[in-house]
């Protein structure tokens, strides 16, 4: 994370802040402040901290709230006190990772409201901005969401494609068994399935490869048949509905009795939190 805000620092700054170097004067130590102009749940704050590090390690930097937070309009985030040019060659970089990531964190607070009471939990999923995935998932969980897989190393997912090239779901879980034979490190292992008669097959291959799942992922199931599965699972395995799921839809997959609901949506259809550096005007002698 901390290579991704310094690359970040060097796409934005270049070889140097020409306006501030050319308009400020150089020895001004000023201050400025970040505020709400919306309201939601703050998050990034540690992540400009870093971007004000790399700036100027004199800059004092003054969190009013934790990430993590509920802010409302005019809240006071943070306070910033140095030499203005580095105040501002700083600002762009370290509003940019809060936007997106309070935005990320607002969402993410809002799935796990509506999934009050029904007992699921909120997961992200890999549709992340690259580059920037370790930042929206820790944005997803300061929201109060859970992360899923972090990348392709650390869960076995079986998908639809995986189960098309395999040839059956047999052979997909069948490899997975073999895998794992070959002295591959045992991670988690989760099977997406397409209909009731898949998650059946699902659940008499790894049964029969001797196979332990974590849990299986319904794919594009409407709500009544996510309770069916349910009903046929019986609880003997974790439940995750997926696929075009949004805030409108959500609460009906909890309420279908599932344990996990994945959204995309978490980190690809998130509006950033409208956040804004503002700054006493310097009067000059």
């Amino acid at each position: 994370m901390k290579q991704m805000v310094a690359l970040a620092l060097e796409e934005d700054l270049g070889p140097g802040d020409c306006t501030s170097e050319s308009s400020v004067p150089q020895d001004l130590v000023h201050e400025g402040f970040i505020l709400a102009k919306e309201q939601g749940i703050v998050a990034g704050i540690e992540v400009a901290r870093h971007v004000f590090e790399l700036v100027d390690q004199d800059v004092v930097f003054d969190p009013q709230v934790e990430d993590g937070s509920a802010v409302e309009v005019g809240d006071t985030i943070l306070r910033l006190k140095g030499q203005a040019r580095s105040i501002l060659s700083g600002e762009r970089l370290a509003l940019n990772f809060m936007q997106r990531m309070s935005g990320v964190a607002t969402m993410a607070h809002q799935a796990t409201r509506l999934l009050e009471g029904t007992g699921a939990q909120v997961l992200d999923t890999r549709k992340t901005t690259p580059g920037l995935r370790a930042f929206e998932k820790w944005a997803v969980s300061l929201g109060g969401g859970a992360n899923h897989r972090m990348g392709l190393y650390d869960m076995i997912l079986i998908k639809d494609n995986h189960v098309d090239y395999a040839g059956s779901m047999s052979a997909a879980l069948r490899g997975v068994k073999h895998y794992f034979d070959q002295g591959h490190p045992r991670v988690p292992v989760v099977v997406e399935v397409r209909s009731l008669e898949e998650l059946r097959e699902a659940l008499t291959s790894s049964a029969q490869e001797q196979l332990t799942l974590t849990r299986l992922l319904l794919d594009n199931f409407t709500p009544s048949k996510a309770r069916e599965a349910v009903e046929e699972v019986a609880g003997v395995l974790p439940l995750e509905a997926s696929g075009g799921i949004d805030l409108s839809t959500l609460r009906s997959y909890g309420e279908a009795g599932v344990d996990f609901v994945s959204m995309g949506a978490l980190t690809h259809s998130v509006k950033s939190l409208d956040l804004s550096l503002k700054s006493q005007p310097h009067l000059s002698a």
